[in-house]
C-alpha cells in the first residue's frame, strides 16, 4: 500500500470521526478546552495559521473562503494540511454564542459564517481563542461557543508566534 493510499484511508477515518464528534461534542454552557503552548504541534508536512484580529464580517467570510480553497489543494486531507485560526480582539466575536454585554452587543452576525467555520472543522481546522481578550474586555468565557474545534489559548499574538516557530506559515486576509 502506498503512502498516498494510507493517507487517504486514514484521512477518511479521521474525517468520519471529526464529523461524528463535531455533531456530538457540543457542550452547552461550557467554555472551550484550554491549551497551553506545550500542546502545540506540527504533525503534517504543511501547516498554516490564519490570523483573525479583525471584526469585519466580510473579511471573516473571505478568510473562511481562503481556508476552504487552501484545503482544496490538499484534497481536504487533514493528514496533509493543518490549519489553525487564531482569534483575538474583535476577531473573537465570530466565535461567541451571545454578543450581549460585549463591545459588539449592537451587532448582528450572519449565522452562516459560523456554520461555514463548523464545516471547515470537519477537515481538522481549529480555532484558538485568546484568553487575554476575554479578560481585557471582561467577557465571560462561557459566552464562547462550545464546539470541540474551539480551544482557549493564553494569548492570541503569542500563539501566532509559537505556531510560526513550529513551522506554521502565516496568513492574514487584508
Amino acid at each position: 500500500m502506498t503512502d498516498t493510499s494510507r493517507r487517504s484511508i486514514i484521512g477518511g477515518i479521521a474525517l468520519s470521526g471529526a464529523a461524528l464528534s463535531g455533531a456530538m461534542t457540543t457542550r452547552a454552557g461550557a467554555a472551550p478546552q484550554a491549551l497551553g503552548f506545550g500542546a502545540f504541534k506540527k504533525d503534517t508536512d504543511f501547516a498554516c495559521v490564519y490570523h483573525c484580529d479583525f471584526g469585519d464580517a466580510g473579511r471573516f467570510g473571505q478568510m473562511l473562503g481562503n481556508i476552504n480553497n487552501h484545503l482544496s489543494v490538499y484534497d481536504f486531507d487533514p493528514m496533509r494540511m493543518k490549519i489553525v485560526m487564531v482569534a483575538h480582539g474583535p476577531g473573537l466575536k465570530f466565535f461567541l454564542a451571545d454578543l450581549a454585554g460585549t463591545p459588539w452587543a449592537d451587532e448582528t452576525i450572519d449565522p452562516d459564517l459560523y456554520t461555514r467555520a463548523i464545516g471547515l472543522s470537519k477537515y481538522g481546522v481549529e480555532a484558538y481563542l485568546c484568553q487575554i481578550t476575554f479578560k481585557r474586555l471582561n467577557i465571560d468565557v462561557a459566552k464562547a461557543r462550545s464546539d470541540s474545534f474551539l480551544k482557549l489559548v493564553p494569548s492570541g499574538v503569542a500563539t501566532v508566534a509559537e505556531l510560526q516557530s513550529l513551522g506554521y506559515s502565516y496568513l492574514k486576509v487584508a
